[in-house]
């Protein structure tokens, strides 16, 4: 794998980036000391004369013309602020004076002032007496000793005249720990910036970053291959409730990888099985080694098959589903047992209504029917098969109605059309079916969910069987690969658990078989 292509590049440059900005924050929030801050800065400035130099003709009514010593008066708004980040006490201020702060407005003479606190901040307004140092001389304010918390402030509101619109505003003073200095402001009553400019500047290089590494992604997208590819023809066989995932893997992978023909022909998993290990034998005595050909087995194959090599894909759940006409949502494990046994003939022996039960099974080659065997009747097997049609016994010692399908499809449409049908299939094959519905075991939910520590005890291992290993780079060796990988989610989506994966791998190894 190349390590210096340019995504790699461009994502370690961006994560070394955001590593340096992180340690950079906690080494300045541990090592540089909180100030305290007060900051000031002029909101208004304007000229309420006559004088042009003073900002620009003007019309004036009542005081403002009345007073001769109008003609070249000007008001400024001075704002002052704790935009530190603590508190600022009386007693910070350093000054042997009364007061606490002087603010000069370079050649001009002040006439008045007016003080003012933010909404909710009333309180300040004790602090600005004579006796606690608030006065004017000459182009001078005092300010007293004034507590703010973070981000308080107020505004002074000074007539001055004698000088030009703009003249130079300077605020002095002491602060233990901290220092009074201009702040910034576009407008007036603007907040200070939420992002300071090296915040600033840092997301948008981080920003740059993220969109050039996702847009090399993008523009790679379309033309990556799984690296699980492979050209050449394959056949699957095997289990029909394993099918859907088998039909949609073998889309993905074909439309992935150009040059992979692969064909699902499904009739049960021991003809599977069957088929896997006769077309081997011939195979690998004209070849000399393992066929394009894989099987899938609801559960494992019997000893009969030497040759054969197994590979654990998935736990998958099965269900026995229920006609409508019979109500009942929960059956326990003897009562399964009493009936493929043929013990119960009616549905009304289990408190159901007066119906005859009729057993819809699988065929002797199917994996699900040997997982019900198996996993339900304790080893235990169903009855011959008594009817043709799932409607009438052809048999008529036989004391219940049994019929075998080739398909899990057969099964269910058949249970939902019968009254008084049992069957069995691949559990979410039997979800959101008209005619039917699925039936707990033990109180255990039938359902896709936590299959990994379940007590439902109708579910089974998929395995996929190859005849001895297969080469390496052959179509059946990255199928399968294909199944570990990229194929996952295809096995998630249709309700089994994979047993490659890491919720999976335990599960696997511990389910007995």
């Amino acid at each position: 794998m190349n390590w210096l292509n340019p995504e790699n590049v461009v994502a370690v440059l961006t994560a070394a980036l955001g590593l340096i900005a992180t340690v950079g924050a906690i080494w300045y929030e541990r090592r540089v000391p909180r100030r305290k801050r007060v900051g000031y800065r002029v909101q208004m400035d304007t000229a309420i004369g006559d004088n042009v130099r003073t900002g620009g003709a003007n019309a004036r009514l009542g005081l403002f013309d009345e007073t001769p010593e109008m003609s070249d008066a000007t008001l400024v708004l001075l704002r002052v602020e704790n935009d530190g980040s603590q508190f600022v006490s009386d007693t910070d201020y350093t000054g042997r004076a009364l007061h606490g702060l002087t603010a000069v407005f370079a050649g001009r003479t002040v006439r008045g002032l007016a003080v003012t606190a933010q909404a909710g901040a009333d309180h300040l307004m004790e602090h600005f007496t004579p006796a606690a140092g608030l006065r004017y001389e000459g182009s001078t304010v005092h300010i007293p000793r004034v507590p703010l918390d973070r981000g308080q402030h107020y505004k002074l509101l000074v007539l001055l005249t004698g000088g030009a619109v703009g003249g130079e505003v300077l605020v002095s003073g002491g602060l233990q720990a901290g220092a009074v200095q201009p702040n910034r402001s576009t407008t007036p009553d603007d907040k200070a910036p939420l992002f300071s400019r090296p915040a600033k500047i840092l997301t948008a290089l981080l920003t740059a970053g993220v969109v050039t590494l996702a847009s090399m992604i993008l523009a790679d997208g379309d033309e990556s291959i799984p690296i699980e590819c492979a050209t050449g023809e394959l056949t699957v066989v095997g289990s029909t409730a394993f099918r859907p995932v088998a039909d949609e893997l073998k889309e993905k992978y074909e439309e992935d990888c150009p040059g992979a023909s692969i064909t699902v022909s499904a009739h049960g998993s021991t003809a599977g099985i069957r088929e896997l290990d006769a077309q081997g034998a011939r195979f690998a005595r004209k070849h000399k080694k393992s066929p394009p050909m894989i099987a899938l087995s609801d559960g494992p194959k019997s000893d009969g098959y030497p040759h054969l090599v197994e590979r654990r894909v998935a736990i998958s759940a099965y269900a026995l589903v229920l006609n409508d006409r019979v109500p009942l949502r929960n059956l326990s494990l003897a009562d399964v047992r009493r009936l493929y046994r043929g013990e119960i003939h009616n549905w009304k022996q289990l408190r159901g209504p007066d119906l005859d039960v009729v057993l819809v099974s699988r065929g002797s080659s199917s994996g699900t029917r040997d997982t019900l065997q198996r996993r339900l009747l304790a080893g235990g097997f169903e009855l011959s098969a008594s009817s043709k049609d799932c409607v009438r016994k052809d048999d008529a010692r036989a004391p219940v109605i049994r019929c075998e399908l080739d398909s899990t499809e057969q099964v269910l449409d058949t249970v939902s059309r019968v009254p008084g049908a049992i069957g069995y299939s691949e559990l979410r094959a039997a979800a959101d079916l008209k005619g039917l519905h699925r039936l707990s075991l033990d109180g255990h939910e039938a359902s896709t969910d936590n299959l990994a520590h379940s007590g439902y005890p109708y579910r089974e291992i998929e395995y996929a069987y190859t005849y001895g290993d297969p080469p390496a780079d052959s179509l059946a060796s990255e199928f399968l690969a294909y199944t570990r990988g990229s194929g996952l989610d295809v096995i998630r989506v249709h309700g089994h658990l994979p047993c490659s994966a890491s919720e999976g791998l335990k599960a696997c190894s511990e389910l007995p078989e």
